[in-house]
């Protein structure tokens, strides 16, 4: 879909009379551990090692203190989206326990009940990252669902959080950001792709009800670019490119990296790229964070739009014992 197609206003940020274009830094949280994918690498690659990742206290898609560190030491932050997916065997109907689809989305996920989680998402928030919500693959059309979702995260961290992205970029265009912003989020940035990069949907923030709400286009998502770990250059020349059309155009861009691809052993080049990125951005003036910061220096407009569900509740049907 592009920019056209989703039928919103756009809009040229404040901020960029004094920087050349926005970097926004975003990052999905659904898979921080390694299960059955060691032994998928293990036959897929014909190498025993991806099975040392199956052994206790071994976990390499647990990169947080490296990206965290990374940031830190750039001096920028990002936001992290939490997911509260469902769990194939306890959540879902026996029918969809012979999917392969099904599997890959529902199995090997983690609960926001997990104590390590808890840990991360509150040391996140202290230490001046942003936390938002990402939506569970099905969520995009429940408002019932996303709103106890949004309640889980906002549990943890004790206020209410401002946005997120929608898992695998599900969007049903304008109900899903009418869904968002009647449970209380102000922005969304699912407005992109998988397996393409660059400004076709858009390269500056959008209003789809013409009020608060905002939608942040996804410009870059790691997957989509030439695999690093082959082709570095390759991948940097092009998200060079980006870059730069993103100064020309005066652009408010968003990225998306997710914490694994930080894993040397299982995605080199990766974590090299992202850094090449926010280095580039920052030698040319851009703004660099995550994009609820952004949202926070906008000059938003009053009133709801008529799209929106301006008569309904935030408060949800939640479960008993939903604190966490």
């Amino acid at each position: 879909m592009s920019e056209q197609d989703a039928g919103t206003t756009t809009e040229r940020p404040d901020v960029l009379d004094d920087h050349p274009f926005a970097l926004c830094l975003t990052h999905d949280v659904d898979r921080p551990y390694k299960t059955y994918q060691s032994i998928y690498y293990a036959v897929t690659d014909r190498s025993l090692d991806h099975l040392k990742s199956a052994l206790p206290g071994q976990n390499p898609y647990w990169q947080f203190e490296r990206l965290m560190n990374l940031e830190d030491d750039l001096g920028v932050r990002s936001a992290f989206y939490f997911l509260d997916e469902q769990h194939l065997l306890r959540d879902r109907p026996v029918s969809d326990w012979v999917s392969p689809g099904d599997w890959k989305r529902y199995m090997g996920r983690y609960s926001l009940r997990d104590p390590d989680i808890i840990d991360l998402v509150k040391t996140l928030d202290d230490e001046g990252w942003e936390i938002g919500l990402h939506g569970s693959y099905e969520s995009y059309h429940d408002r019932e669902r996303l709103c106890r979702e949004k309640s889980h995260v906002e549990a943890i961290v004790g206020r209410e959080i401002l946005g997120g992205r929608q898992h695998y970029l599900n969007l049903e265009i304008p109900d899903t950001w009418a869904y968002q912003q009647a449970v209380g989020l102000q922005y969304d940035t699912s407005l992109g792709s998988s397996s393409t990069y660059g400004f076709q949907y858009g390269d500056s923030i959008q209003r789809p009800f013409d009020d608060e709400f905002v939608v942040f286009p996804l410009t870059i998502m790691e997957v989509a670019l030439p695999d690093p770990t082959e082709q570095l250059e390759h991948a940097w020349a092009e998200c060079k490119r980006v870059l730069e059309e993103a100064e020309e155009r005066e652009a408010v861009m968003t990225i998306l990296w997710h914490p694994r691809y930080f894993s040397e052993r299982d995605f080199p080049g990766f974590g090299d790229l992202y850094r090449r990125i926010i280095e580039y951005a920052l030698d040319r003036g851009a703004w660099v964070g995550p994009p609820g910061e952004l949202y926070e220096q906008l000059d938003h407009p009053t009133g709801s739009a008529e799209t929106a569900e301006s008569e309904s509740s935030t408060e949800c049907d939640l479960p008993e014992n939903t604190a966490l």
